[in-house]
């Protein structure tokens, strides 16, 4: 008994920690940029707003490094830009450098109840500051394609329409013989973009240079929480070194200094809740990486290693972007560790394979609420042989409460003596009274993957089930699913033996409505899982009482029939 009631208060802990996230994240404190950075308009951009450029770095000790240029002068900007439409995003791109300044997400409001604002990802406003910047660093003297360069296009407007891939051209040239061909590829439906820069060396000496791209974005003060509620959706720089990923914390960058570090086949990202940033560098080529946070800017770059191009010789760079939300599909197409930006935290092991099982069967029924559903009932066959001897050990439970009762009577007041009775009444009839916990403790894990992948998983994100439930990912908004969930609970509890402390008795009581008052906050697609597992549990116990309540009659007639007899 001690088991169960030490259970029940950690569902209770468990609990109570869930519905404070949840309220936290309706209606806590968000967190907003300080006012170092609110002040300027969106017209107004600061004068280090491109930032530097990362060091041009060389395998050869004795060869010359170039330290980073000093940022233009405002006036020296381009103010040329082009526009980009594709079916799933309008962007906008600087002639300078060809760096991404704006991108729209066409198919994310940023609420479901504001279907025309949506989500914007990247931006020179200082407020949501985001931008991709792409170049080349060279060891030469003279006039360089980077970041800062003026590059040049044919025309300022581009639309994929109807084609299948959307090519952006630009072009530079130092005068002297080298010459740029920048391309942004971009394809239908998808969230990636391809950067393929072709440098061609008509001079006398050979050129030599390397290929580099850094996410500039704003940096947010965390919240602060005894919880530490922010860990659930991570806002910030996320570095994978080709074994594994970090998410890097800006308090850690602000006071111990830039993350440096080389590696081949890595990425960076600036992740946020279901969407995220992110460079990919050429497969198998060694990259120095580098993340730090100034001025509330996070900066996440990566530069290769100089390439020598002789005269009359042409070589091309190519760099895989993501702007986007994390769908998972795609991210694994650009590199399968790239999915591990969405942020499943410990339970990654249980909440992937979950995912992946919710969307296999999501191919099928084209609904999330009703894959939920089947899920849990896939769940819940895969434990049925498990779950259904815990329900035997809990029905015997119930047949034998009289007797208990009986001997609680006998004993109450030799407490020693009553432990001894029950420990023989259990060892005689087979009985395990802490066998009931082990449901809860299969279910629990379950539980908590569901919470992280509804919470997490973009493709969850205002997800429609049926009738009024329209966001599986928030909470329900008449409080329908909880108040069925609360009403099946206490049912379920009528299935089992009450336990045998009174004070344990009186807590099991008032469960139904402490749980429907947490999942009150809870997303309605977790909600709903647990409705429908609670379901399938009071009828697997319902059958499962049935039967060995027919055991015992017969038990006890074929005693009879014995006693009769002698």
């Amino acid at each position: 008994m001690d088991n169960q009631r030490l259970l029940v208060w950690a569902a209770f802990g468990l609990m109570l920690w869930f519905t404070y996230q949840a309220w936290m994240m309706d209606y806590g404190p968000k967190p907003v940029a300080p006012a170092a950075v609110e002040a300027p308009a969106a017209t107004d951009i600061p004068d280090d707003i491109d930032g530097g450029l990362p060091e041009l770095a060389d395998p050869d000790p004795s060869a010359p490094v170039l330290e980073p240029d000093a940022p233009e002068e405002p006036e020296a900007r381009a103010t040329g830009s082009l526009r980009v439409t594709t079916d799933v995003l309008e962007l906008e791109i600087s002639l300078q450098g060809g760096t991404l300044q704006k991108a729209t997400l066409l198919r994310y409001p940023v609420a479901k109840d504001r279907p025309n604002q949506l989500v914007e990802l990247l931006s020179r406003d200082p407020s949501n500051l985001g931008l991709i910047q792409t170049g080349l660093r060279t060891a030469d003297d003279g006039p360089e394609p980077n970041h800062q360069a003026i590059f040049s296009a044919e025309k300022d407007r581009y639309v994929l329409g109807d084609r299948d891939e959307l090519v952006i051209p630009l072009t530079w040239s130092d005068g002297q013989g080298v010459a740029v061909h920048k391309e942004l590829r971009f394809t239908r439906g998808s969230y990636r973009i391809d950067v393929r820069q072709v440098v061609s060396n008509d001079r006398g000496g050979e050129w030599r240079g390397a290929d580099y791209a850094q996410i500039r974005r704003r940096s947010h003060e965390p919240e602060r929480s005894m919880f530490d509620v922010d860990t659930y959706s991570f806002d910030g720089p996320v570095f994978f070194n080709g074994e594994k990923s970090e998410k890097l914390d800006r308090d850690d960058l602000m006071s111990d200094g830039p993350m440096s570090q080389t590696a081949a086949n890595g990425w960076v990202a600036s992740i946020q809740h279901h969407f995220l940033s992110a460079i990919e560098p050429a497969a198998d080529t060694e990259y120095r990486y580098n993340v730090s946070v100034k001025n509330n800017v996070a900066v996440a770059s990566l530069i290769g290693a100089p390439v020598s191009i002789p005269p009359g010789g042409e070589h091309a760079f190519e760099t895989t972007l993501f702007v986007g939300p994390k769908l998972q599909d795609q991210l694994e197409e650009i590199s399968p560790q790239l999915k591990l930006t969405v942020d499943y935290g410990w339970l990654t092991i249980l909440s992937q394979p979950l995912f992946w099982l919710l969307s296999l069967v999501h191919d099928f029924v084209r609904n999330w609420g009703l894959s939920i559903i089947l899920v849990t009932i896939l769940i819940k066959l895969a434990f049925y042989k498990l779950t259904e001897a815990s329900g035997r050990s809990m029905a015997k439970m119930r047949e034998i409460q009289p007797r208990m009762k009986a001997l609680q009577e006998r004993y109450k007041d030799d407490r020693q003596a009553l432990s001894q009775a029950m420990m023989d009444l259990y060892k005689r009839e087979k009985v395990n009274p802490a066998a009931g916990c082990l449901p809860i403790l299969i279910q629990m894990p379950f539980f908590l993957a569901f919470y992280w992948v509804l919470l997490e998983s973009v493709e969850m994100r205002q997800a429609p089930f049926a009738l009024w439930i329209t966001d599986l990912s928030s909470r329900d908004p008449y409080f329908i699913l909880p108040l069925i969930m609360g009403a099946a609970m206490f049912f379920q509890q009528k299935l089992n033996p009450a336990p045998a402390d009174p004070v344990q008795a009186k807590v099991m009581q008032i469960m139904p409505i402490v749980f429907t008052g947490f999942f009150a906050f809870f997303p309605s697609g977790l909600v709903l899982y647990w409705v429908t597992n609670t379901l399938l549990s009071i009828a697997q116990q319902w059958r499962i009482n049935k039967v060995v309540h027919e055991e015992a009659l017969a038990s006890k007639g074929i005693k009879k029939k014995k006693k009769d007899e002698s």
